[in-house]
């Protein structure tokens, strides 16, 4: 058999494992969120900074829309209109506050990839862990561009598009959130400009915490399934070994149940970090696609098509998020099985004595695998991402009737 171990330098490890965590660093460290921050007491001040004035901004923006809903707004439709941005604030929170405080579990399987990236000593398994890296450097790229398309059509396209507002001797841009009148008369230089600044400030901060979730989730959960891949490698060479591998089956045996454990390790602290969070994603996805629809279907005009681009642009924002976390479900659920039928079709028949029955062990525990769940109610599949789909509709229609 050639010879195809490699050998791990410094900088290719370091590079290689920058290849599957890099967006991750990217998109938590601006929010405060990177766990490898709060190492240094500089680290510490500046995710605390960053943290108090995520939460103000969110914090800001929840409170002037619900002293406006509350004191201002008589209309029906105008209350409902409200009732998204204020259920977005509330996710949003909820979301921040749930990275922030699942910080250990994002370090702890941070670390886990580091190591696998560390300890790769075949090319067929780096290549299988490359492939799978770059998969999850996609996926979070994509997550990012949706969050990015949502942003620009709502917080920059709709205000500035539409033009200046005339109000008498007054001219102001439209702002994307209502403001009360008991905070400030925003018609009026310099709130207009001051509060349309914050507003961008408090959408940049949500897309961000909203596109790093998706690339936490993204990242971890296709590593996962990296693993898993390298591991049906490794049966696929139980019976007659390979170059990196130990002479004796034992060694070999005992490998691969190593490896099989470490996944389900990291699977486990995977759903322990992402579960509250997709509960929250769940609901508030579900909710707010009902909502954004039945604003579109309201506000349709072919003559402000801005306005209509916007919505649509929200929906597919919030449509592929929900869509990523099941997505991620399915494929890890797809793998683990997919682990105890190659454990299956392998020439266990050769392996001598008692020592066949490793193969039995390996498919019991593919069959009880660990899965993504929402608040650990919901399985995370295409199947729930149709449920919620299906039920953003009815809700849509069941508004439609009431209204």
């Amino acid at each position: 058999m050639k010879n195809q171990q490699v050998v791990i330098t410094q900088d290719d490890y370091k590079r290689k494992t920058n290849l599957s965590i890099q967006w991750n660093r990217w998109l938590l460290t601006p929010i405060g969120a990177w766990p490898n921050l709060r190492k240094s007491r500089i680290g510490k001040c500046y995710s605390l900074l960053i943290s108090i004035i995520c939460y103000s901004l969110i914090g800001f923006m929840l409170v002037s829309c619900s002293i406006f809903l509350m004191v201002e707004i008589n209309n029906i439709y105008n209350k409902l209109k409200m009732v998204g941005p204020l259920s977005f604030f509330v996710m949003t929170i909820m979301k921040y506050y749930f990275l922030l405080f699942h910080e250990n579990d994002i370090r702890e399987g941070i670390e886990r990839i580091e190591w696998d990236w560390k300890n790769v000593k075949h090319q067929e398994d780096r290549n299988i862990m490359i492939t799978y890296a770059n998969y999850g450097r996609k996926l979070a790229f994509i997550c990012f561009f949706f969050m990015l398309c949502a942003f620009i059509f709502y917080f920059l396209i709709q205000p500035f598009g539409g033009g200046k507002i005339v109000d008498g001797n007054l001219t102001f841009i439209q702002l994307p959130f209502p403001i009360s009148i008991l905070i400030a008369d925003v018609r009026d230089s310099p709130y207009n400009e001051i509060m349309l600044s914050i507003q961008i400030l408090t959408g940049i901060v949500m897309n961000a915490i909203r596109s790093a979730i998706c690339s936490v989730a993204a990242v971890f959960a296709i590593h996962a399934c990296g693993q898993m891949q390298v591991l049906m490698n490794w049966l696929n060479h139980l019976v007659e070994g390979r170059s990196d591998m130990s002479k004796k089956i034992d060694d070999r045996i005992a490998n691969i149940v190593i490896q099989h454990d470490r996944i389900l390790k990291f699977l486990a602290l995977t759903e322990r970090a992402l579960q509250q969070i997709s509960f929250v994603e769940f609901l508030g996805c579900t909710a707010n696609m009902c909502l954004l629809g039945y604003y579109l279907i309201v506000e349709w005009n072919p003559k402000e098509l801005i306005v209509s681009f916007t919505y649509i642009a929200i929906i597919a924002s919030i449509t592929f998020n929900i869509f990523i976390f099941c997505y991620i479900g399915e494929l890890v659920a797809e793998q683990t099985e997919k682990v105890g039928e190659v454990a299956y079709m392998i020439e266990w028949y050769r392996i001598r004595g008692k020592k066949k029955l490793c193969c039995v062990l390996i498919i019991a525990m593919s069959n009880s695998s660990i899965k993504f769940t929402a608040g650990n109610m919901v399985e995370l599949s295409i199947y729930t991402f149709s449920d919620v789909v299906k039920t953003s509709v009815a809700f849509l229609n069941m508004l439609r009737a009431l209204t």
